[in-house]
């Protein structure tokens, strides 16, 4: 058994990674906690956003990217294998996962680009299935993988296939629906280390409140918390918040539960849900309901009250 975990852990950029989101996912649906919310069509959506990326996209962008390179960089190949791995692995870990956050926060606060990335929040639930569920062109415009490529080509193949492995694993964790981060939480003994771990990485507490359906409990944050790897840029960039606690309820207040294929390949394919953002006529951000809801309730109160005050009644 032991020997299959070592394998698993120097294998994670191959066979590994896959193999040990499926271990974690047995155990997640053992214990129950999809809550039953992964119908055929969650089901379908989680699985081929899983899958394609990693038998399509990602190879046919290092197989075509290792053919360009040495056409548009001729005297870059191999040019840093000197630099040594500890050093390749500090710089990429930053680069890498800073460029990330960048373009996850972006998705967030353009409304033109939240369409491609809201197949990601749209699902009521957290667990390993949807920790890689996005929209195509979220995927193929995704920098890490070009990123990574060009690391390979000029040298720093090991130290970037390193990061990539340890990313997967703290951003799977981060998804997964199982609170592992409690026990720090729970026992003051090991409160100094809660402080640090929720601080640098993140964790399912941070993470689950991104994916929250609401900003108004207190613990849901889903316009910050942006970091994948580490959670120290939103420390820095002040996008953060941490509760220890976690959300009631996961997704987006109005989701409409649109078609795979219309979360998947939209704006090729679109939905056919009226009113959705992914529709053909949909808005480009739906508001929420909730907060739609106490600003209608808002104006019915106060309209009379205005009306009083031109009157010359108040």
């Amino acid at each position: 058994m032991i020997k299959f975990f070592e394998a698993l852990f120097q294998n994670l950029s191959t066979w590994g990674l896959p193999v040990l989101v499926l271990l974690l996912g047995i155990v997640e649906f053992s214990l129950g906690l999809y809550k039953k919310h992964w119908d055929k069509n969650e089901r379908i959506l989680d699985i081929v956003c899983y899958t394609v990326p990693k038998i399509v996209v990602r190879p046919l962008v290092a197989y075509f990217g290792l053919k360009f390179l040495p056409l548009a960089l001729p005297g870059f190949k191999a040019a840093f294998e000197w630099v040594p791995f500890w050093w390749g692995f500090f710089i990429l870990c930053i680069a890498d996962d800073l460029t990330q956050y960048w373009y996850h926060r972006l998705h967030h606060e353009v409304p033109f680009l939240w369409r491609f990335h809201r197949t990601h929040h749209s699902a009521p639930y957290m667990g390993m299935a949807m920790a890689g569920r996005q929209n195509i062109i979220y995927t193929i415009f995704f920098s890490q993988t070009y990123l990574t490529t060009a690391l390979v080509y000029v040298g720093l193949g090991y130290p970037a296939l390193f990061v990539k492995g340890i990313k997967s694993i703290i951003t799977t964790l981060a998804h997964s629906s199982i609170p592992w981060d409690k026990p720090f939480y729970e026992k003051k003994w090991l409160h100094p280390i809660a402080w640090v771990l929720e601080r640098l990485i993140s964790t399912p507490a941070t993470h689950h409140a991104h994916h929250a359906d609401t900003n108004d409990d207190g613990i849901g944050h889903y316009k910050g918390n942006f970091g994948n790897m580490f959670f120290l840029w939103d420390i820095i960039f002040g996008t953060g918040i941490i509760t220890r606690k976690y959300p009631t309820a996961y997704g987006i207040k109005h989701y409409q539960k649109e078609e795979w294929y219309a979360q998947f390949m939209w704006p090729i394919f679109k939905s056919k849900k009226a009113g959705s953002e992914l529709s053909a006529d949909g808005p480009m951000v739906q508001e929420d309901p909730i907060a739609e809801e106490a600003a209608t309730t808002e104006r019915v109160v106060l309209e009379p009250v205005r009306r009083e005050s031109k009157l010359g009644l108040t």
